[in-house]
């Protein structure tokens, strides 16, 4: 019988609810905020963004690990989620990729699962009150004791992650093909499948840490600026907003996904905000106000931008508007930025286009990149 099967675990959050259980990957105990997706596949890319640094992770599909793992579907270098939660994780997986299974990757980063509970009804109670804190234990199994410590971890607000999960150092993805242009990336928790999109259309990307300067961007002469997807609160990046700033006054071309959404935002002068449950999963319908077209969407983020969705708002780089919404909350899921000059100078998407793990149909964006650099140069 598998450790999986026979060792007890226990989720407890932090307004006292319980799920008992049995451990899914590495025994111990572990704390984050309970979030939960809602992607049927792409388990793998789930947990090896970098966005879900510090976060409990819940499967709400059913069967987790059908299809093993393999060398190939990683976002980064590791697993970055806090925790893992799923219900009926596979016996045996089965793929032609598979190189060993998801309970052994779990086992062997160290991160510590619960499996066996009743992922619907956790879904339900994170709906209805929100996501919150929580912790998953093999050696704690009173949930009195469990929630005490819960109750002594650090909230999601305020929590600068960024700086936890950027590059150590600069790195260049090169271009697949001609050159056609040279984009500096500030890396908030970039995902891979990022600058290979970029890669693919003929750009050069200059991947930088999140404590990139001014000088060192320019130093590279990019003809247009990206900043990933990343975790944590919008409101502590003081560094990453200031430098957008700085860019934007240059008229350096933008393009933010995710978390450089939000700083996008910031910059413009628009303030951010935590959403009840956020928005997880690669099934999120989004409305492209320009086109009326519904994307079908990877999301993964817990704050979004307040902007005014029928008004303009006046920016010292130019007129700032909201350019996508979510068809389930009217949430803000993306902005455009019209220069002095009437020509568009920025974008962002709250959304992942990268497509890891699917679905394609924002895959238009980086060529809307490619033609906004093409029409500034």
């Amino acid at each position: 019988m598998s450790q999986a099967a026979s060792t007890a675990a226990l989720l407890v959050l932090e307004d006292g609810r319980a799920f008992a259980g049995t451990s899914y990957g590495s025994t111990g105990e572990t704390f984050g905020e309970a979030v939960f997706t809602t992607g049927m596949t792409g388990y793998q890319e789930t947990l090896t963004d970098p966005s879900y640094h510090r976060q409990i992770v819940t499967q709400t599909a059913p069967h987790i690990g059908n299809t093993g793992v393999n060398d190939e579907d990683d976002e980064s270098h590791r697993i970055w989620v806090a925790g893992y939660v799923v219900r009926d994780p596979a016996r045996v997986p089965s793929n032609w990729r598979a190189k060993r299974t998801l309970d052994d990757q779990l086992k062997a980063q160290g991160i510590v699962g619960i499996s066996g509970i009743d992922t619907r009804a956790l879904t339900r109670h994170l709906r209805e009150r929100g996501a919150m804190r929580a912790g998953i234990s093999t050696e704690i199994l009173d949930p009195a004791a469990l929630l005490a410590k819960v109750l002594e971890q650090p909230p999601m607000v305020g929590a600068d992650l960024a700086s936890e999960v950027t590059a150590t150092e600069a790195y260049v993805v090169p271009a697949e093909g001609e050159r056609r242009f040279t984009v500096v990336a500030l890396d908030l928790g970039i995902k891979s499948m990022t600058p290979k999109r970029m890669a693919e259309r003929g750009i050069e990307v200059h991947v930088l840490p999140a404590t990139a300067t001014l000088e060192e961007v320019l130093a590279v002469n990019p003809d247009g600026i990206f900043m990933s997807n990343g975790p944590g609160d919008p409101e502590t990046t003081e560094h990453p907003t200031t430098l957008l700033k700085q860019l934007l006054e240059q008229n350096k071309p933008y393009f933010g996904i995710c978390f450089g959404n939000q700083v996008f935002g910031r910059a413009l002068g628009l303030g951010t905000f935590k959403l009840k449950y956020g928005h997880r999963g690669i099934n999120q319908p989004v409305l492209d106000r320009a086109t009326g077209k519904v994307e079908i969407t990877a999301q993964n983020h817990g704050f979004a931008v307040d902007a005014p969705i029928d008004e303009t708002v006046e920016t010292p780089y130019g007129t700032a508007e909201v350019s996508h919404v979510s068809l389930n909350d009217n949430v803000v899921e993306g902005l455009k930025l019209t220069g002095r000059d009437g020509r568009v100078l920025a974008f962002s998407v709250q959304y992942h286009p990268e497509a890891a793990a699917g679905p394609h149909d924002s895959a238009y964006l980086f060529d809307r990149f490619v033609e906004l650099m093409e029409g500034r140069s």
